[in-house]
C-alpha cells in the first residue's frame, strides 16, 4: 500500500510517499481502508518537530484523521464490524491506503453521511464542539471573536456559535475568504491584511471588547487577541498556525484585565463517553442542515507536500483531504 511518512523532522521535503506492506490490526484495533484522510495543522507540527515523534522511531507515518470502511478486526474486537463505514481522529498514519485504529476511537457514521464527510469534519468538528461547549461555553447574547473564519475549524466554530445565539466577529485574509466566512454565518468580518483587527473589534463593540477570543493562529495574533478580551475575559488558544506563542508572564494577564488564558487539546476532551456524545451532536446537526461542511480541496497522496504547503500558507478555504 502507499503511505506518506517521514524519516526525520523538517521541511516539506521530508515527506516521502512509499510502498509498504498492508498492516495487521493489533488487539483492540480495527483496520480501516481509507477513503479520505484529513489534512490538519497538527500534521505539520508533527512533520516539523514542534510536536516531536513520541516514540523516537522512524519512519513515522503522518495523519491523525480519516474515514473509510473497516476491513479487518484485531483480537478482542467485535465492533465496529467489517464493512462498517467509520471515521476517526487521534490515530496515527491516516495518510495511507490502510490505517490501524483503536476500535474505541472509531465513530460509526450515520446513514446519509459518507466517510469523506466524516474525514472532513471529525477532528475539527469535535474541536469546535469542546471549545464552545466546555472550554469557554458560549451563552446566548455573547459577542465573540473567532480567528480564521474561512478555515475548516474557524468555520465550524462560527456555525456552532451562531447555533448558541452569539454575535460573531471573525478575521480572514482576503475578500474571497470574507465571503466564505459570511456564508458560515459571521456577523462581522475583518480582513486583517487591510484592517487592524483590534481597532475594528473596539469599534464593533463600542469599546466593550469581547468576553472570549478563540484563537487558532497563535504567534501572529496573540497580543492583539489578548487586547480584545474584556475584563475577566477568556483567551482560548487552540492552535499555532502562524507559529508557537512565546512564554507568557502571568502578570501580562493581570495587566490586560485579569484575563484567563488556556491552551486546551482535543484529546483531553473525548474520554469518558464524550467522543460519542460530541460526535452525536456534530453529525446530528449536519443531518439537520444546521452545520455545513465545506471541503475546500482534495489531493492524491502523492501531493501531500502540496496539501501541507497550501494549508500552512493559508491559501485555502474549508477542509483539505488526501484521497488514496
Amino acid at each position: 500500500m502507499q503511505v506518506v511518512q517521514i524519516y526525520e523532522h523538517g521541511g516539506l521535503d521530508v515527506l516521502k510517499v512509499e510502498e509498504v506492506k498492508i498492516p495487521e490490526p493489533a488487539a483492540g484495533q480495527v483496520r480501516v481502508k481509507i477513503s479520505a484522510a484529513g489534512v490538519n495543522f497538527i500534521d505539520t507540527y508533527q512533520r516539523t518537530g514542534l510536536y516531536p515523534n513520541p516514540t523516537g522511531k522512524f519512519p513515522w507515518a503522518l495523519g491523525k484523521e480519516g474515514g473509510g470502511t473497516v476491513d479487518a478486526l484485531g483480537e478482542g474486537v467485535n465492533s465496529p464490524a467489517v464493512g462498517t463505514e467509520v471515521c476517526f481522529s487521534g490515530a496515527q498514519g491516516s495518510y495511507a491506503e490502510y490505517c490501524c485504529v483503536a476500535a474505541a476511537a472509531c465513530v460509526t457514521l450515520p446513514k446519509g453521511i459518507d466517510s469523506k464527510i466524516g474525514a472532513a469534519v471529525l477532528l475539527q468538528g469535535l474541536t469546535a464542539h469542546y471549545l464552545v461547549m466546555d472550554t469557554q461555553p458560549i451563552k446566548k447574547g455573547d459577542t465573540v471573536l473567532i480567528h480564521a473564519g474561512a478555515g475548516g475549524t474557524g468555520g465550524l466554530i462560527i456555525q456552532m456559535a451562531k447555533l448558541l445565539g452569539a454575535t460573531v466577529i471573525t478575521t480572514v485574509s482576503t475578500q474571497e475568504k470574507a465571503v466564505v466566512a459570511k456564508e458560515h454565518g459571521a456577523d462581522h468580518v475583518i480582513i486583517y491584511t487591510e484592517q487592524d483587527f483590534h481597532a475594528e473589534v473596539l469599534k464593533i463593540t463600542n469599546g466593550k471588547k469581547v468576553p472570549v477570543v478563540y484563537d487558532g493562529v497563535g504567534k501572529a495574533t496573540f497580543d492583539k487577541s489578548l487586547a480584545c478580551c474584556a475584563q475577566r475575559g477568556h483567551l482560548v488558544l487552540f492552535g499555532n498556525a502562524s507559529g508557537a506563542v512565546p512564554p507568557v508572564d502571568p502578570l501580562t494577564l493581570t495587566k490586560a484585565g485579569s484575563i484567563s488564558l488556556t491552551r486546551p487539546s482535543l484529546f483531553h476532551h473525548v474520554g469518558d463517553g464524550m467522543l460519542e456524545k460530541r460526535a452525536a451532536d456534530l453529525f446530528g446537526w449536519i443531518a439537520e442542515g444546521k452545520i455545513k461542511v465545506k471541503i475546500g480541496k482534495e489531493y492524491p497522496l502523492s501531493d501531500a507536500r502540496l496539501a501541507q504547503e497550501e494549508l500552512s500558507t493559508r491559501k485555502t478555504v474549508g477542509k483539505l483531504l488526501l484521497i488514496p
